[in-house]
């Protein structure tokens, strides 16, 4: 994903987290692994990104990060509960501070009323902090859901660096 305002977010997530020593991982379903490619486009990402898990189904979900088959059950895996789970997964997973969990329905097929094409589900964990969480809903075709969720994703993270500030 060849897009200016994705490197420019990477690049101020990497700056932030090398500041700080600290490393971050992603936990991806519908972007499919878009936000740690965009991180790992920078270079010396190597020094504050560990690792990515791409969970496309439950399953992977549940093995990979740990997100208990009661939330999906009762949930779904498009849920905030969801995007909390795999985000507080990742950290588990890791020795990272920094973790964001994305989870959605990109489109443009596979949605329903309750969770249409476009809804997608955002998790950023801090270990020893609050796990924050959002849903948005994005208009466009699969290519303007996925991106825009890079972004969000992405803008959320550095979120964690202002209230620090």
């Amino acid at each position: 994903m060849n897009d200016a305002l994705i490197a420019h977010l990477a690049e101020r997530l990497g700056a932030q987290l090398a500041q700080r020593g600290a490393m971050c991982a992603t936990a991806e379903s519908c972007t499919g692994g878009l936000v740690a490619g965009a991180v790992t486009d920078i270079a010396g990402s190597s020094q504050w990104f560990d690792r990515g898990f791409v969970t496309y189904s439950n399953q992977a979900k549940t093995e990979m990060l740990g997100v208990p088959e009661a939330t999906l059950a009762c949930h779904g895996a498009v849920s905030e509960a969801t995007a909390r789970a795999m985000a507080e997964g990742a950290l588990a997973r890791s020795g990272v501070r920094f973790a964001v969990a994305i989870t959605g329905v990109a489109g443009p097929g596979g949605g329903s009323p309750a969770k249409p094409a476009g809804m997608v589900c955002f998790a950023w964990a801090e270990r020893d902090a609050t796990t924050r969480v959002a849903t948005h809903r994005f208009d466009g075709d699969r290519f303007a859901v996925r991106r825009a969720s890079v972004v969000v994703a992405l803008e959320g993270l550095l979120a964690a660096f202002a209230e620090d500030a």
